[in-house]
C-alpha cells in the first residue's frame, strides 16, 4: 500500500504587465543588451506597478488559478508564502493573502529562504499533508524584487524581476502513484556575506546612514555565488536521483531556479540532461527569486510539457546560503 503523498492539484501565476528591457537599462547604468544576454540569458524583466505589493500578486495568481481549476477558497486550511519581499514586517503576507482571496478558514505564515523558498515551502506543506492534519494547502511564492534592487548597481540591477505563482497541494487518493516523492534541503550560514540585504532588520535598523550607504538593496558577490550555485544545485540534484535509483534520462523535465542561464546550462550538463529536458524562461522573466520554480511549473503545464506520470526534478540555490532539490511525479 502506497503512503499518502502531497500532490500539486492546481497552479497559477501572475506576471506584471510593465516591462523593463535591457535597452532601457543601457540608459540607466554602464551595461549593454549584448553583455546582459551573454552573461545571464536575460532579455527583459517585469516590474510591478507602484501602488501594488507582493500580496496583490499572490491574489492575482490565485484568481488566474481559479480560472482553470475549481477551487473554493474557504476550503483552504493553510497558506504558506515564500518571499523575501513581504508587504511589511507584520502582519505576514500570508495573513494579507488570506484576506484578499477569501480563505477565511485558513491559518498561515511566511518563510524566508530566498531563491530556495518555494522548495522549503513545498516541503513544509508535504509534511502537513503526509501526516494527515491538512488536506488543502496553498503554497505561494512571490517577489517584488524591483523594490530592493539598486538601479545604480550595474552588477545586480540587470538580474531581477517581479512575479508570483501559487500551487494547491492536496493528498493523493486511492494509492495514486503521483506527488512529491522525495526532497533534500540544505543550508550554510557561512554564505551570509556573499548575498544579502544588510539593513532594515534588528542588526542595522533603518536610519539616514543606512539609506545613504544604500544598505537596503540586494548585495551579491556574483563570482562566489555563481561557483556555489553550480556545484550545490548539481550535487543535490544528483544526490536525490541516486537516492531514488534514477538517472538524468529518467527525468521528463528539470525545472531549476532561474538565476542565470550559464548556471542552468552548467547544472544540466553535470546531470547529462538534453536541452528538451530543461525548462528555461529566464529570458522572459529574469530572476524572480522564490517565484522562479513555480512560474516555471505553470509555464511548463500551459505549454503541454508536463504529462501525468512524468518525473519532474526541481532544484534551487539562494541566499543564506540555501539550496535543495525536490523530486515529484506529476499528477495533473
Amino acid at each position: 500500500m502506497n503512503k499518502r503523498r502531497a500532490k500539486i492539484t492546481a497552479l497559477g501565476k501572475f506576471i506584471p504587465e510593465k516591462i523593463l528591457t535591457n535597452a532601457e537599462l543601457e540608459k540607466m547604468v554602464d551595461t549593454s543588451d549584448e553583455w546582459i544576454k551573454t552573461r545571464t540569458g536575460i532579455e527583459k524583466r517585469h516590474i510591478l506597478e507602484d501602488d501594488k505589493a507582493t500580496s496583490d500578486m499572490i491574489a492575482y495568481a490565485f484568481e488566474n488559478m481559479k480560472k482553470n481549476f475549481k477551487i473554493n477558497p474557504e476550503e483552504i486550511e493553510l497558506i504558506i508564502v515564500a518571499t523575501i519581499t513581504p508587504d511589511m514586517f507584520f502582519p505576514s503576507t500570508a495573513a494579507l493573502t488570506q484576506n484578499k482571496i477569501g480563505a477565511t478558514n485558513a491559518w498561515g505564515f511566511d518563510i524566508s529562504a530566498a531563491c530556495s523558498g518555494f522548495l522549503y515551502a513545498m516541503e513544509i506543506a508535504r509534511q502537513f499533508i503526509e501526516n494527515g492534519t491538512h488536506k488543502k494547502i496553498l503554497v505561494a511564492a512571490a517577489e517584488t524584487l524591483s523594490r530592493i534592487t539598486d538601479y545604480q548597481d550595474r552588477n545586480t540591477c540587470v538580474l531581477f524581476g517581479d512575479g508570483a505563482a501559487v500551487v494547491l497541494v492536496e493528498p493523493t487518493e486511492n494509492n495514486e502513484d503521483t506527488g512529491v516523492i522525495d526532497s533534500i534541503l540544505k543550508m550554510d550560514g557561512n554564505g551570509k556575506d556573499y548575498l544579502h540585504i544588510l539593513a532594515g532588520g534588528s542588526k542595522h535598523p533603518a536610519s539616514n546612514e543606512t539609506i545613504k550607504k544604500r544598505m537596503h538593496y540586494i548585495y551579491q558577490d556574483g563570482k562566489t555565488v555563481f561557483k556555489f550555485a553550480v556545484s550545490r544545485m548539481a550535487d543535490v540534484s544528483q544526490e536525490i536521483l541516486e537516492r531514488n535509483s534514477l538517472s538524468g534520462e529518467d527525468i521528463a523535465l528539470f525545472i531549476p531556479h532561474q538565476a542565470n542561464k550559464r548556471i542552468i546550462d552548467a547544472c544540466a550538463n553535470k546531470l547529462k540532461l538534453k536541452k528538451e529536458q530543461v525548462l528555461i524562461n529566464i529570458h522572459e522573466y529574469a530572476n524572480t527569486s522564490a517565484a522562479t520554480i513555480p512560474i516555471g511549473l505553470v509555464d511548463a503545464f500551459e505549454q503541454g510539457r508536463l504529462k501525468k506520470g512524468n518525473l519532474v526534478l526541481l532544484s534551487a540555490f539562494g541566499g543564506g546560503f540555501t539550496w535543495g532539490s525536490m523530486l515529484l511525479k506529476w499528477g495533473i
